[in-house]
């Protein structure tokens, strides 16, 4: 397999095939039409489309950010030319069901195709980014009539789609959004107020943008339990179909970022009376499903855009380690810390220990992180086709639990891989000469959007570990504890490594008990980015711990496989013996109940 800077295919292919042995989902109904050869030229085709269409204009995009005049937003033309490439190869449409144009592949193996576009360029992939998640929450919760008047058009790559969720004043408090929604005779919905950091808001990438917008419905219950979903197009449709008058929809500006500059990022206002539709004021909306049940659908897209944070922050963080590698071995620096003799040749940086110490620990956590991604991509087929409901059940609580993990945990630390990329090339890491750096910046956003770390935290520690009477959480424990049981019985380094995995499980079980046994949440949610951070750790030793069975389970090939896999055990071996000790003290401040950012009073700072 040819290298890339991009990610690695070799790696692609051990996670999917060698471990997560997604060929046998090709035995069931829904994906029986392909193979493992139609899968690998799904991956491949991803891969030539990010290579020769995202990836060289990705400076470009974030050199020469969007404009907006006014009047019209402008993108770089290399911008739509690739969404255009993007569209043509049915990708966008990767896992939805052949009716709508879909191409009805495994969602693992969909992530690991996203992966690649967002590791080439991940602002201009945004953009069918959230069109994917607007469509697929379409196809959960609209109408027949809905789907095939805005979802095909999106599978097509003629609409996009965006997600209108915050508010200048409420911010991810969306209890507190105040945009209403006044039901019309003829079934439609006039909505009044503005939004706030809606990416991909208006752009000049397609013929529509089909805005998914929450808003109140007067007379509705206070609180989050009187939000309502709305479609509110930038263009409205007539009768067949074609494009007709605007929308009362307005672009306020755009929003300058540290990184994603390729990416729209706007300001809104609905219902301004700019346009004025069939002569009325008010930005016309489609109701989705039921009144007052807004955030529940939401949900089913932020979920899934949550998962796809984690992946993108993943891939950054994957491109930033492969470019420092390639820059450490052909950057000549110093000499061995044993050769004295200054006449001697310059060694290429990779030499040195410290910089191989910086490349293992990205590798560590970058393919730890991508193997979470594609996990959670496995766990959703098992949600969708599991021949027996307990399975599916059980994939779905899993998957549930996992959620803010796989969100947070790599827009942490594959940030952090970013960072030890930069160091990788000292001083030219930091300049705008080389990539790593716009990495940096792109990737400062993932643990923000879509719900920060700390609103992760709260999700995982306030509700995810205790719906069901914790059996989400119990659940997860007793799947690492069936790796850590597979693994004692291997006469192979992964029976070392089991035995601190299983009492990192055991300090997870306690730290939950005595924090939730505190009796107050507030002690018990003052130190939930922390359980996070923990937790979150314990989950990707045991994605190492899992990769190193695979790699087991491979013996011992010769050639270029036989580093491959060596690099596996020596990145687990990194993790087990680096990091994975940082939870120690960590739950003894857990189990402790610390207060001290709680009884930290304002007029301290």
């Amino acid at each position: 397999m040819s290298s890339s800077t991009l990610l690695s295919r070799r790696d692609l292919a051990f996670l999917l095939h060698d471990w997560l042995d997604v060929g046998r989902l090709t035995e069931r109904p829904r994906y029986a039409e392909h193979s493992r050869e139609t899968i690998d030229a799904a991956l491949d085709l991803a891969a030539q489309v990010a290579a020769e269409q995202f990836a060289p204009h990705n400076r470009a995009a974030d050199a020469s950010e969007p404009t907006f005049d006014g009047q019209r937003v402008r993108t770089i033309p290399q911008v739509k030319a690739a969404l255009d490439a993007y569209a043509r190869t049915g990708l966008l449409a990767a896992t939805m069901d052949e009716s709508v144009g879909g191409l009805q592949l495994p969602h693992a193996v969909a992530a690991a195709c996203s992966a690649w576009f967002q590791a080439a360029n991940v602002a201009t992939a945004a953009y069918p980014f959230l069109t994917l998640g607007n469509a697929n929450l379409l196809l959960a919760h609209g109408s027949a009539e809905q789907i095939d008047t805005w979802v095909r058009p999106m599978v097509q790559g003629r609409f996009f789609g965006t997600m209108c969720l915050s508010e200048p004043q409420a911010g991810s408090s969306l209890a507190d959004i105040t945009t209403r929604a006044e039901p019309q005779d003829d079934g439609t919905y006039r909505l009044v107020g503005t939004k706030m950091w809606i990416s991909a808001g208006e752009h000049d990438l397609a013929e529509n943008i089909v805005h998914l917008v929450l808003a109140r419905i007067p007379g509705g219950p206070p609180g989050v339990k009187g939000i309502s979903l709305f479609i509110v197009p930038k263009v409205l449709l007539d009768a067949d179909g074609a494009l007709g008058p605007r929308n009362d929809v307005v672009l306020v500006g755009l929003n300058h970022k540290l990184g994603y500059r390729g990416t729209t990022n706007t300001l809104l206002n609905f219902g301004e009376g700019v346009h004025r539709p069939y002569g009325r004021a008010g930005a016309v909306g489609y109701l989705v499903g039921e009144p007052h049940q807004g955030l529940a659908q939401m949900f089913h897209m932020m979920n899934e855009a949550r998962i796809g944070v984690g992946a993108g922050a993943t891939a950054l963080g994957y491109t930033g380690y492969l470019k420092s590698v390639a820059y450490a071995r052909q950057r000549p620096q110093g000499r061995s810390v044993a050769d004295k003799d200054p006449t001697a040749p310059q060694v290429p940086i990779v030499a040195h220990a410290d910089v191989r110490r910086m490349l293992l620990a990205q590798k560590s956590y970058v393919e730890g992180a991508l193997a979470l991604i594609l996990y959670c991509g496995r766990l959703l087929d098992e949600e969708k086709t599991a021949p027996a409901e307990a399975d599916r059940s059980r994939a779905r609580l899993l998957l549930d639990l996992l959620t803010p993990i796989a969100k947070s945990w790599p827009s942490q630390w594959c940030l952090a891989a970013n960072d030890l990329a930069i160091q990788v090339h000292g001083g030219y890491g930091y300049t705008r000469d080389y990539d790593v750096e716009q990495h940096w910046r792109d990737n400062r956003l993932n643990p923000i959007h879509e719900g920060t770390h700390g609103i992760q935290a709260l999700d995982l520690l306030g509700r995810k570990v205790t719906m069901r009477d914790g059996a989400g959480l119990e659940l997860l424990l007793e799947t690492i504890r069936a790796t850590v049981t597979r693994a004692w019985k291997t006469d192979g380094e992964a029976a070392e490594l089991a035995g601190r995995l299983g009492a990192a499980v055991d300090r997870i079980a306690v730290a939950t008990r005595r924090l939730h046994g505190a009796g107050d949440p507030e002690v018990t949610l003052a130190n939930a980015a922390l359980y996070l951070e923990a937790v979150g750790h314990v989950v990707i030793a045991w994605m190492w711990l899992e990769q190193l069975l695979a790699v087991e389970a491979l013996g011992s090939p010769d050639g270029p496989d036989a580093d491959f896999l060596a690099g596996k055990r020596q990145a687990a071996r990194y993790f087990f013996r680096y990091e994975l000790p940082r939870t120690g003290p960590q739950f003894d401040l857990l189990e402790s109940l610390d207060r001290t950012t709680l009884d930290t009073r304002e007029a301290w700072f």
